[in-house]
């Protein structure tokens, strides 16, 4: 059984690694020649994904170097060749002891049975390959594609928008320190807002827009839900709430149609909103030793933003 690890068609990137092997990294092709690799934004992304200084964080995400190691494709001027961009991040900070209890145990809710159950073995130490430390990779080449978006108008936001039932950013910290204290864990939500992205990107049918943002978001670890627009809530609205402004149909560019910046699967040339939604951590401190994280969705942020860049920069790339 052969793992599948590439993610695009046009811009692709491919990841490597495992959370307490030598290194992570990645090989990404699709950057054109004479791109100016802006390194500062990626640091400063690789340093929001680690979670320094915020709560609720693991105390091995805070000490990671993350020092990217660019092994091709790029000029010591950080000047990208057009040929595959091939990178590192090697791990300094892993303690594979706290896991050599897992050599024959399964975790539930995370995916150390599934892994055995599809490839026969598994690399146990830190969840291996399933562990979250391999997005630091995806933050790497999801900073180049973000680069590549906003030199053409395109930007990407994402932020926190709840911890648990809480979405109150003042509370945020109270609540995530509340929860690692008591060796818990608690799901959060994050929303991303796309602006700039010009009307026609994605296909009507089997391609929508949505669908690859979808497929990219849900391929972060613990993500469990997707929606953009008024998503679920449009379950308490009518489409008379959605779709007509003074008793007359809204005009389709308008705030009173809250379609998300996407319709029939198509973006419509207005901002894009959606929003995902992170499980509590499977691997919490009262049941395994071990440094975790009280709130997946602190740190995923960055990675959001990395992923939604990934999906339209290939989608760009495919359809110009």
């Amino acid at each position: 059984m052969v793992a599948h690890n590439t993610f695009g068609t046009s811009f692709c990137f491919t990841s490597f690694g495992e959370s307490h092997g030598a290194a992570i990294g990645g090989v990404i092709d699709g950057v054109p020649a004479g791109t100016l690799i802006r390194m500062d934004t990626i640091r400063q992304a690789l340093l929001r994904r680690s979670g320094k200084g915020m709560k609720g964080v693991s105390p091995r995400a805070q000490r990671e170097a993350d020092e990217v190691e660019w092994l091709s494709g790029v000029t010591a001027d950080g000047i990208a060749l057009g040929t595959p961009i091939a990178f590192l991040i090697r791990n300094t900070d892993a303690r594979s002891v706290d896991y050599e209890w897992l050599k024959h145990s399964y975790r539930p809710g995370h995916a150390d049975l599934t892994y055995e159950q599809k490839y026969g073995v598994r690399d146990y130490r830190g969840g291996g390959r399933s562990s979250a430390r391999e997005t630091a990779a995806r933050v790497v080449a999801g900073q180049m594609a973000q680069q590549l978006l906003a030199d053409r108008g395109v930007y990407i936001h994402a932020e926190l928008l709840a911890v648990g039932t809480t979405t109150d950013p003042e509370r945020f910290d109270d609540l995530l320190r509340q929860v690692q204290a008591a060796g818990d864990s608690i799901g959060g939500i994050v929303g991303c807002t796309v602006t700039g992205l010009p009307a026609g990107v994605g296909e009507p049918i089997f391609d929508k827009l949505p669908s690859r943002l979808a497929a990219a978001i849900l391929s972060i670890n613990g993500c469990h839900g997707f929606d953009y627009g008024f998503g679920f809530q449009s379950l308490s609205l009518l489409g008379s709430d959605l779709y007509m402004a003074d008793s007359r149909p809204a005009d389709p560019l308008s705030e009173q149609v809250r379609t998300g910046g996407i319709v029939g699967g198509i973006s419509d040339g207005t901002p894009i909103r959606f929003r995902c939604l992170f499980k509590p951590a499977a691997t919490i401190g009262k049941l395994y030793k071990g440094r975790h994280d009280a709130c997946i969705a602190v740190r995923a942020v960055p990675v959001v933003e990395a992923m939604t860049a990934l999906a339209l920069e290939d989608l760009w790339q495919r359809e110009v």
